[in-house]
């Protein structure tokens, strides 16, 4: 796994993980390390609360020492925040998990390693500190150009709607069936998961096309690179990331994510969420600026806060009006979708 740390210090950050939650305010602000707990709960220990946290990964509650003791190798502060701030109170575990022998990674905006206290403690024990929001040097800006091999994107009506869930499921769905398909991680949980790739968020405005044309490049193999999206053409705060990835991705296909429970944007109450038809033509025709011959091939459904008959009915309901398999990725698989997405590119 890349050391973007101290390059005196060794980079084996990687797992076991003990996963930090602090107290959270809710349950989208421990996205990251549940993300990681269900994908590779192989790697994840145990989880570390406050005495007062409400929410739970379903993982054994353990301290940083006895964490260490169980042979955890690294501490994942795995709660997300409006701006990606490190309260205090993360400061001080952050320090307490170095002195108990842990390395620490994060993917808040705010930086481990712009922490004085932080990075004494780090070279008091010499252990590693890991931030997942910190672009590699070098990339380029993009330049649209058409490479070769076949790309899907993710994109959502919103943000925190699935669509590293989807993007993951797609990727094993397809390994299963024997295809080539490889995960483009763009998000702090998703590089976490994956070992590897680049926070876009954190990429200056300008590369932002480029950062996703430099982690899925040309290839010739027939498969297909899956790239995790983020945010929502349609959410104020970060249409611009969403923008920049549909332009970088050149993608073949679209899978649209969406929560059919939420009633408005994430954190802004004035902004109900798009009608999704005209969601995915806003999507599409975004696409279009550097692959005219993009598709929708599916719908990624969020039906976690919905009894299974509702669920169903929502999926039905949507596939018939947009005329595409719609699935929750979770509950349900996405074999339909993959169905779709191979049928419509069989040449």
């Amino acid at each position: 796994m890349p050391n973007h740390g101290d390059a005196t210090l060794p980079a084996n950050w990687g797992p076991p993980y003990l996963l930090y939650l602090g107290n959270p305010a809710d349950d989208l602000a421990i996205k990251t390390a549940r993300g990681v707990a269900w994908w590779r709960p192989e790697w994840c220990v145990g989880q570390y609360r406050h005495p007062d946290c409400k929410l739970t990964l379903g993982l054994p509650d353990i301290g940083m020492a006895e964490a260490r003791a169980s042979g955890a190798n690294t501490m994942m502060i795995g709660t997300a925040n409006a701006g990606g701030v490190m309260a205090p109170e993360i400061v001080a575990d952050a320090i307490a998990a170095l002195d108990a022998g842990l390395n620490v990674v994060a993917g808040l905006h705010q930086k481990l390693r712009a922490n004085a206290d932080i990075v004494a403690a780090a070279r008091r024990n010499g252990r590693v500190l890991f931030d997942a929001r910190d672009p590699a040097p070098g990339i380029p800006v993009g330049n649209g150009r058409p490479r070769a091999g076949r790309r899907l994107l993710t994109v959502g009506t919103d943000c925190s709607v699935g669509k590293m869930y989807t993007t993951l499921a797609l990727e094993r769905a397809m390994r299963q069936r024997g295809c080539a398909a490889d995960f483009r991680a763009t998000g702090q949980t998703g590089i976490f998961v994956a070992g590897a790739g680049v926070p876009v968020d954190a990429v200056v405005a300008d590369f932002i096309s480029g950062a996703v044309e430099w982690i899925s490049p040309a290839r010739g193999d027939g498969g297909w690179d899956l790239i995790e999206g983020q945010g929502s053409l349609f959410h104020p705060s970060y249409a611009g990331v969403s923008l920049g990835l549909l332009h970088g991705a050149q993608p073949d296909a679209l899978v649209l994510c969406h929560e059919p429970t939420r009633r408005h944007m994430r954190g802004l109450p004035g902004y109900p969420l798009p009608e999704l038809q005209h969601c995915l033509e806003a999507n599409l025709a975004a696409a279009r600026l550097t692959n005219p011959a993009v598709k929708a091939v599916g719908v990624a459904l969020n039906t976690s806060g919905m009894p299974a008959p509702e669920a169903l009915a929502a999926c039905q309901r949507i596939s018939d009006l947009l005329q595409l398999p719609c699935q929750d990725p979770v509950s349900m698989g996405v074999e339909a979708i993959v169905d779709n997405l191979l049928a419509c590119f069989a040449n």
